[in-house]
């Protein structure tokens, strides 16, 4: 595909979306001209997203980096100079074998995440490099840890409904989810339920693109979903319309869990959540009457300091009522069925240190200001963690350090690599080869080069190949092609669903559905150390977390009614969900998604901008205890009052604080030591 100078290429959207459409890329005079969706592929069938239609203009921007650089300026100046890649590998290897050798290998941080989704790039040679160094690990928690974890103690392992099924349900439920913008092919397939009668229901703190597509959308305050989901328990047992038979054949708990959830009436839930407790009891009497009910839970609502107890509570309802019985029914997090052989992958038996220093990722910056075993060296790729850490002002002051050696492996000179003392320009995913697999359906892709090199970039598997080999790895281990590390990466998995997902036949196809027939027995192979659905769950227990399902607060929050950490001196609780555009931090550079986003707005309600003397369009300062940003009033009544939200990730402006991550706080979630970027309060004033 490579050499062929025109034509139309198949390829693979790599972004961190559960979708992972299939592509075509037409190519004139070798350069990629337009990206359009694969009509043939079974699941996206051709329609693709606006962030990846227009992906020409990210791949060809104007700023993407060419060639490697050292810093010559301060950190954070943005000054460089051009270097090659062999005094640029040189100067990496030698700083870091100097740091270990002075310092312990577990003064150096590798800090990445899933900006580009090849497993090969970001969970392989990567891996390997580091294994073999003995770095210091990342505990990848940013995202999905707590709502995976929540559903794992129920489910036991992080697989649900299969996403083609849920067209035959009867009702979808959309519960903290914005899935128009990140997961629109599961529209697509509700559309196609809703034709045949299914109701839509959007669960959520505010009013966005999916509430305004569904039937009926349901506000309520941030972090109260469990204390909803245990409300509807409430009345599912009250108004018998419990499975009993279900129940008692697949659960363990329902006894305990239907004298606990006696509790939680609706005028308390409702007291709570802000939902009007007639309304607690119709979406109940809605999902114990229905035949075939499905929810997809959403990462949003996770993303609370006890967020995988939400996610946990919701977990348990299809048990209450059974739908896991009917095709489409039930619910899912996220699917991971299709999981490859990772010690082929990673080779964690090159580490000299099998138990390392772990730093969560969610605290960078906490970590880089560390006095005592303080990290020395960096090496960031795939993320842009100025950006995306929470309590960014703390880990800009950590980047500043001038004892700090970062390197930065990135297509743009983001927030991060400014701070960087070299900085190497990445290959977009289609000038590589990479393996792909998707979180929410049951296909395998096969990514290959369509366009060459843009400059001197090189692919993750590159870079970390060149550095190990240069540290003087075992050359066999770190010179393996992606041929080699795919073929690895399929074989010896003890995965049925991979049966038949060969590299030959990705080659040949591009993508490969996995062996779904272990799904017909889902429910009798629950991999729970009871096999059962755990509504009462030990393993809780024994860890000092609630067995059952249990509404609390805010860790900042003072008393068990409360709806989230709001004090009297930030009473405003403030939520940054993503944007329709962007992707986490990925386009907010590119001016054609910027835009279609026009500026970075803070949605506030009537009553609250009134009491604040705020007017659509002000300048509004927003701050807490962790800093300031300036964003443009967007006055709305989208959410609750007392709610304020600005959606999207957007790097810091010319001369204006704009990262939202400046307030959102580095505490850890109840269970996976996930984020908590949804439990922040601020207050707001005119400019």
């Amino acid at each position: 595909m490579i050499n062929q100078e025109n034509g139309v290429f198949p390829a693979v959207c790599p972004l961190d979306c559960p979708d992972t459409c299939g592509l075509l890329l037409h190519k004139e005079n070798g350069k990629i001209v337009k990206v359009v969706g694969n009509p043939d592929h079974p699941i996206t069938k051709g329609a693709i997203c606006n962030k990846v239609r227009n992906m020409t203009e990210r791949v060809y921007h104007p700023e993407r980096l060419q060639y490697p650089m050292r810093r010559v300026g301060a950190k954070g100046e943005g000054k460089f100079e051009q270097i090659s890649w062999d005094e640029a590998i040189g100067e990496i290897t030698s700083k870091f074998s100097s740091i270990a050798e002075t310092y312990g290998s577990e003064s150096i941080l590798p800090y990445s995440f899933y900006g580009n989704m090849g497993i090969l790039g970001v969970d392989g040679m990567d891996r390997r490099f580091f294994n073999a160094l003995g770095a210091s690990m990342l505990e990848q928690t940013i995202c999905n840890a707590a709502g995976n974890t929540g559903w794992k103690y129920t489910m036991g392992a992080n697989q649900g409904t299969i996403p083609e099924d849920t067209e035959h349900a009867d009702l979808i439920i959309v519960w903290g989810g914005n899935i128009v913008s990140t997961n629109m092919h599961q529209v697509v397939l509700a559309e196609k339920a809703r034709k045949k009668g299914a109701q839509i229901v959007v669960i959520d703190v505010h009013r966005n693109r999916t509430a305004q597509w569904g039937d009926w959308f349901i506000p309520l305050y941030p972090g109260t979903d469990s204390a909803l989901a245990l409300g509807v328990m409430h009345v599912l047992f009250e108004r018998g319309m419990a499975n009993e038979a279900f129940m008692q054949k697949y659960t363990v708990g329902h006894e305990a869990l239907r004298d606990h959830v006696q509790s939680y009436t609706p005028e308390r839930v409702a007291r709570i959540t802000g939902v009007p407790e007639a309304d607690i009891v119709k979406l109940a009497e809605l999902y114990g009457k229905a035949n075939a009910a499905h929810i997809h839970i959403g990462n949003g609502l996770q993303h609370h300091d006890h967020g995988g107890m939400s996610v946990r509570s919701i977990s348990c309802l299809p048990a209450i009522t059974g739908h896991w019985l009917q095709r489409g029914g039930g619910a899912v997090r996220t699917n991971s069925y299709a999981s490859t052989n990772s010690n082929a992958l990673e080779r964690p038996d090159l580490r000299h240190n099998p138990e390392p220093r772990v730093v969560n990722m969610n605290r960078i910056g906490e970590a880089l200001l560390e006095a005592e075993q303080p990290i020395r060296a960096m090496l960031v790729y795939c993320s842009n963690p100025l950006v995306v850490a929470p309590d960014s002002e703390r880990v800009e002051r950590g980047f500043a350090r001038e004892d700090l050696f970062t390197v930065v492996h990135d297509l743009f000179m983001t927030d991060t690599a400014k701070y960087a003392d070299i900085v190497l320009p990445a290959k977009s995913s289609f000038e590589a080869t990479d393996l792909y697999t998707s979180y929410w359906h049951q296909y395998v892709h096969l990514q290959e080069p369509v366009i060459a090199p843009i400059g001197e970039s090189k692919s993750n598997v590159e870079l970390f190949s060149l550095l190990g080999q240069a540290m003087g790895y075992d050359p066999e281990i770190f010179g393996e092609t992606p041929e080699q590390m795919i073929e690895a990466a399929l074989q010896n998995t003890d995965n049925p669903y991979m049966n038949g997902v060969t590299l030959e036949a990705l080659q040949e196809q591009r993508f490969v559905k996995l062996d779904m027939t272990p799904y017909d027995s889902y429910l009798d192979r629950l991999p729970t150390p009871s096999g059962k659905i755990e509504l009462y769950s030990e393993t809780m227990e024994q860890r000092g977390l609630p067995p059952l399902p249990t509404y609390r607060t805010s860790l900042e929050g003072y008393d068990g009614e409360r709806p989230a950490s709001v004090t009297d001196e930030y009473p405003l609780m403030f939520v940054s969900p993503p944007n329709h555009n962007f992707l986490n931090s990925s386009f907010a550079n590119t001016q054609k998604h910027q835009r279609l986003e026009k500026m970075p707005m803070l949605q506030i309600h009537p009553e609250d901008a009134a009491r604040r003397n705020v007017e659509e369009g002000d300048t509004v300062l927003v701050w807490n205890e962790r800093g300031q940003i300036e964003l443009t009033a967007k006055i709305t009544e989208a959410m609750l009052p007392g709610t304020v939200i600005s959606q999207g990730l957007w790097w810091d402006g010319e001369g204006k604080k704009q990262r939202v991550n400046t307030l959102t706080s580095n505490r850890l979630s109840d269970m996976g030591n996930g984020a908590t970027f949804f439990s922040a309060t601020v207050e707001v004033k005119r400019q």
